[in-house]
């Protein structure tokens, strides 16, 4: 009868193999939690969800068509997102807090009355300047509101009853589609308010889909949106663009009583609560505003020069006019000095508020920069940031950051004559007169000063 010998497998033979393998199997879990859990934008946990779905579409409407693919998967700059349940309260006591303090004798930014020939007054450029420098509150600021905004009595109302937070967006000209916020926590609902504004074209999309009824009377919701219906014959601008920056920047204005809030732009769509926005991006901060830098360009004479290269705005002239008037009035290009601001150019897509004095003031003052040259308000953003007073600290967070909190997706509509525009690179030579030119030589590293 022969012995029979067990033997260890070769693979348990080695110890360093055998310790590489316990290594591997504890903390290959722990690895996959950190890639599919966090997305590079350190999130702690997400938020409890909503039972039901907020709103299905008919598939006719093609709510999600034409998402526009982002090259950044990871966060060179994370955010730590808090607890949603730890954001929930202390954004609820924050609220609160300052809205004992609304009701004191706490400083409050006054606006100008009346009425005019413009929705913002069609101010001049040195009329316009004389508000930047706000040290007295007793003077009124024009901030828009000249001409009608017509608005539903009922749903101004429910926007005057919306004392916390707001999300707002527009619809003007059926450019974009309604798209749900996602990732909402169980408690959002009830404690944030969501108004989308839309004109006559983009009523009639939307009833033709039967997704909304043309009732005159009726109070209108899409899932978490409550439909604002302005009639377009009654807009102060025949641009929709124009119409669109009113509930944009003048956010404040339309909800007097709320405390924050987001902008977001149609194209956009939520993908975190708003709840942990304001918390993370905003209140941890200790900002008046929290907004993405742009992910290409640096100085505003960069971001016009683009404007007119794609023909965001079609009067080329009058974007140089406007830059020649910035130039004129004290603009300079980007530089380390202008720090903590560490770009001039945003991408307003995304805007997330504190309503406070200095934030109020920033948007009114840019605002009236809008209408005075037109709506793209990355070109004006820089020149009013850096000339108002009181300053308004600006949280201006990484592009990787706002790529992970929302998605973006292409406007509907197709515009004639697209396609690149062959331009001149400018130098140094054709520069030679224009209130500009100390600005471009900084910028390109060739001035003397």
């Amino acid at each position: 009868m022969g012995w029979v010998t067990a033997r260890t497998p070769l693979i348990f033979q080695s110890k360093v193999l055998c310790l590489s393998l316990l290594y591997l199997l504890t903390t290959l879990p722990l690895s996959l939690y950190v890639s599919f859990s966090q997305t590079g934008c350190l999130f702690r946990s997400p938020p409890p969800t909503p039972k039901s779905k907020l709103f299905s579409y008919p598939s006719s409407y093609g709510e999600h068509k034409y998402a526009l693919p982002t090259a950044r998967s990871k966060c060179t700059s994370p955010v730590l997102f808090s607890e949603y349940r730890v954001a929930f309260e202390e954004i609820r006591d924050l609220i609160s807090n300052l809205s004992l303090a609304s009701s004191s004798s706490s400083p409050v930014l006054r606006y100008q009355r009346g009425r005019g020939n413009s929705f913002a007054g069609n101010f001049s450029t040195l009329r316009r300047k004389y508000f930047f420098n706000h040290s007295d509150d007793r003077v009124a600021i024009p901030c828009g509101f000249f001409k009608e905004f017509p608005i539903r009595e009922y749903d101004r109302l429910a926007m005057e009853k919306c004392n916390g937070v707001v999300v707002a967006s527009a619809i003007f000209g059926d450019h974009d589609k309604i798209r749900q916020p996602k990732g909402l926590g169980a408690q959002t609902l009830e404690a944030v308010c969501f108004f989308m504004f839309i004109d006559e074209p983009t009523l009639r999309t939307l009833t033709f889909h039967n997704i909304l009824s043309d009732g005159e009377k009726e109070v209108n919701k899409i899932g978490a949106w409550r439909i604002v219906r302005v009639p377009s014959r009654e807009l102060p601008y025949e641009n929709p663009a124009m119409n669109g920056v009113i509930p944009k920047h003048l956010t404040h204005r339309l909800f007097p009583n709320s405390k924050f809030s987001i902008w977001l732009d149609a194209k956009m769509q939520l993908t975190v609560d708003p709840l942990l926005l304001v918390h993370s991006l905003l209140i941890s901060k200790d900002a008046g505003m929290a907004i993405s830098k742009h992910p290409f360009n640096v100085h505003t004479m960069e971001e016009a020069m683009a404007t007119a290269r794609w023909k965001k705005w079609g009067d080329v002239e009058s974007l140089r006019l406007q830059m020649e008037t910035y130039c004129e009035n004290g603009l300079q290009p980007w530089s380390p000095s202008k720090l903590p601001y560490p770009t001039d150019v945003p991408d307003t897509a995304l805007i997330i508020r504190k309503h406070g004095l200095a934030s109020n003031l920033f948007s009114c003052l840019l605002f009236n920069e809008l209408e005075a040259f037109n709506p793209r308000d990355q070109l004006a953003f820089a020149y009013v940031r850096d000339l108002m007073s009181p300053k308004l600290k600006i949280n201006m967070f990484e592009v990787e950051v706002f790529e992970h909190v929302a998605v973006e997706y292409r406007h509907n509509i197709k515009h004639e004559g697209g396609g690149q525009v062959v331009t001149k690179m400018a130098s140094s030579r054709d520069i030679t007169g224009s209130k500009c030119e100390g600005y471009l030589l900084k910028m390109w590293g060739e001035s003397n000063e």
